[in-house]
């Protein structure tokens, strides 16, 4: 007895450790539930944590999940793995987070995970050890029945933003509304489908709906956005009409209805202020008239000076602006149609519309144009037309 006593002192710790034995107490499996005390509906999320205990030292290891039959399923994030001290002694910990969705009712199983790991032994060699977790089994619901669309989340977020002031649009201008969802515990074709925004008295152009999903250990988050344009379909204002949807509280365990109130949508009146204080601006140096301009202004002085021999009165301001040489606005119109800026061009056929007064007639070609740009089944306006009209009218 005494001398089996020096031997073990004699020998190597780590040899005894790193034997071709591999006890319970030295690497092991579990997985467990997120339990919320309810008994789970179908596409809710279910939380699973895979967490493995080691004493031994790990050359390569691979997880085999089981099929999930009966479930969907996704991995939050990566692996992990750290350091643990468990009774006083140091070991390694794997850990996986995995949400699981179940899409059928009844007692659905979870097969066992196998962890295959190579370890060494005495003599420093691999060899191959697996170790499973104990099957589990999961009793899910039939989902309660809605009126429409089936969406259980855990958490739910919404925003509902303007990219200005629908109320105090310049005459022609729309205004871009984004809604954004932000989904706990929802996957991204679970979100539902984006809703149709109404108005009896406004034009609405909807777009094409963004979905983006970050994996978090508490579950996917599922961002969803919901955009369209709008204008006034007349000279005054329109109401767009609200929206509704329902969703289901998996942490409070009831129904919830969401409701995004009616807004109007209206033309005001922009003003500009007019400076009292600060210095004083600089005028722009003057640049002489090149010989076709000054052709021009000399037909039109001969031509105000015939008019007003003959006793007419003309307002010279007004009939300078007729001459497109003269109209920086206008200029700029016919060149962002010669270029095939659309953008462009708008922005400065609403800027004439700012400093002449909107006109009925301009105003409906300024929808017209708006129809065709974001219409995908319209034709492209034709830019140069679009100018010779609007200037006509």
């Amino acid at each position: 007895m005494k001398w089996l006593v020096l031997l073990l002192i004699a020998l190597p710790v780590p040899v005894l450790a790193q034997s071709k034995t591999v006890l319970p107490s030295e690497a092991w499996i579990e997985v467990t539930i997120e339990d919320n005390g309810s008994v789970p509906f179908t596409r809710e999320m279910v939380l699973l944590t895979i967490r493995g205990v080691y004493r031994r030292h790990i050359t390569r290891e691979e997880l085999v999940q089981p099929d999930f039959e009966g479930f969907s399923w996704a991995q939050l994030g990566p692996d992990s793995w750290s350091e643990e001290r468990i009774n006083g002694r140091k070991f390694k910990v794997f850990t996986r987070r995995m949400a699981i969705y179940p899409v059928e009712a009844g007692e659905l199983a979870i097969g066992p995970f196998v962890h295959r790991l190579t370890l060494t032994d005495e003599n420093d060699d691999w060899f191959e050890h697996e170790i499973q977790s104990e099957p589990l089994s999961i009793q899910v619901a039939d989902a309660p029945a809605t009126k429409d669309w089936w969406f259980p989340v855990r958490k739910l977020q919404i925003s509902d933003q303007w990219s200005n002031a629908p109320d105090q649009l310049a005459p022609g201008e729309g205004v871009l509304r984004v809604i954004r969802l932000e989904a706990l515990g929802a996957t991204p074709e679970m979100i539902p489908p984006m809703p149709e925004l109404t108005s009896p008295s406004a034009l609405i152009f909807a777009h094409p709906e963004k979905r983006l999903v970050e994996l978090t250990p508490e579950g996917p988050v599922t961002y969803a956005f919901w955009r369209w344009t709008i204008r006034p379909s007349n000279d005054t204002s329109g109401i767009v009409e609200p929206l509704q949807f329902s969703y289901f509280d998996t942490f409070a365990r009831e129904a919830r209805e969401v409701t995004i109130s009616p807004q109007r949508i209206a033309y005001g009146t922009v003003t500009r202020a007019v400076p009292t204080d600060g210095p004083e601006e600089v005028a722009p140096p003057v640049t002489l008239l090149k010989w076709p301009a000054f052709a021009i202004a000399a037909v039109v002085f001969l031509a105000g000076l015939v008019l007003g021999m003959s006793g007419h009165k003309v307002a010279a301001s007004k009939a300078l602006l007729r001459f497109g040489v003269f109209d920086t606005l206008v200029r700029d119109l016919r060149g962002c149609a010669k270029a095939g800026r659309a953008n462009g061009l708008r922005q400065a056929a609403v800027a004439i519309l700012r400093r002449d007064g909107p006109s009925a007639g301009r105003l409906e070609q300024i929808r017209d144009f708006d129809r065709q740009v974001f219409d995908p089944k319209v034709a492209a306006p034709d830019l140069n037309e679009f100018v010779r009209k609007f200037l006509k009218n």
